[in-house]
């Protein structure tokens, strides 16, 4: 509950820059605001994903990592959003209809079969995803499939309030300097 609490108190701490994003899309490529993706949640349960989009209406629904020269299909603002994790704000509606926490292993496509037998193997699917997690703050996009499985692991393992604050900090650090974000 209080992640939905803290949802709603930070989207509306975080209003101006959702509007100006909201605007941003509209006028360089039009409808739709959000991107919206199939991913898996606690339990391998399906809900909708909510991100700001980056890409071009015209960009096929696959991991940006597995696209053709990525940059060819992003928007001349989408490599700031990305960088400074703007992109991610929409999360916070996934947050306050409870698929999501602010914190915990990121929501990842029903069609990562490899890593999701790892995260299985794990046990990983008993947490909800969240906007953040141990991966963001430790390589994020730079890191292997097995890397991440083993981050989300630890992450099951050791979740505490402290690793919670740690992470938001870390996280913070992240928005700022960059390190690891796939344009």
């Amino acid at each position: 509950m209080y992640n939905r609490i803290l949802g709603v108190l930070i989207l509306i701490l975080f209003s101006p820059a959702l509007l100006i994003a909201i605007i941003t899309v509209l006028l360089i490529d039009g409808k739709p605001i959000f991107f919206t993706q199939e991913r898996l949640g606690m339990n391998d349960t399906i809900f909708k994903f909510y991100k700001f989009r980056t890409m071009r209406n015209d960009t096929p629904n696959i991991a940006s990592h597995l696209l053709y020269n990525p940059q060819n299909y992003l928007l001349p603002f989408g490599k700031i959003f990305r960088k400074h994790s703007i992109d991610e704000l929409p999360n916070l509606i996934n947050v306050i209809k409870g698929e999501m926490v602010l914190i915990g292993p990121r929501p990842i496509l029903p069609n990562q079969k490899n890593y999701i037998n790892k995260r299985r193997l794990y046990g990983v699917y008993k947490l909800k995803p969240g906007m953040t997690g141990w991966v963001q703050v430790n390589g994020r996009d730079l890191t292997s499939i097995d890397e991440r499985a083993e981050l989300d692991k630890y992450y099951l393992e050791n979740k505490s309030l402290y690793l919670d604050i740690k992470i938001i900090l870390l996280t913070i650090k992240q928005i700022f300097i960059s390190k690891g974000v796939s344009h």
